[in-house]
């Protein structure tokens, strides 16, 4: 089996206010292209969506571009720019740090829901 795909061709993208992620959808990996802009924040734009207190996704993520501050419900905090990766397991917050608009790649699977209405 093989299967490549361009990330100029999203199996879908999710819009949420000041971001959205392209979602691609390969045998045993979704992958997700996020991209916020300044001053998205996950408790504000994406919350209201997902209908949990936060962000139930488990993210192995990949930093393109931007900041990102990542609080996790016991309120460890941790922040991640350009070329940096991350792991943040389910029950977090997160949002843009400064003027740039922030790209982030996420290997996880964590993209096939994310953003993504409970209720769908």
């Amino acid at each position: 089996m093989l299967d490549i795909r361009s990330t100029d061709k999203p199996d879908e993208r999710r819009d949420f206010p000041m971001g959205h992620i392209d979602v691609f959808h390969l045998p045993g990996l979704s992958f997700g292209v996020a991209t916020f802009e300044p001053g998205w924040r996950w408790s504000e734009s994406v919350k209201p969506i997902a209908g949990t207190e936060s962000c139930e996704a488990h993210h192995n993520g990949y930093v393109l571009r931007g900041r990102l501050r990542l609080r996790m419900d016991d309120g460890t905090e941790a922040e991640a720019g350009p070329g940096d990766l991350f792991v943040a397991t389910p029950g977090h917050d997160a949002w843009v740090v400064g003027d740039e608009q922030v790209v982030v790649y996420d290997f996880a699977g964590g993209a096939a829901e994310y953003a993504r209405a409970k209720n769908i």
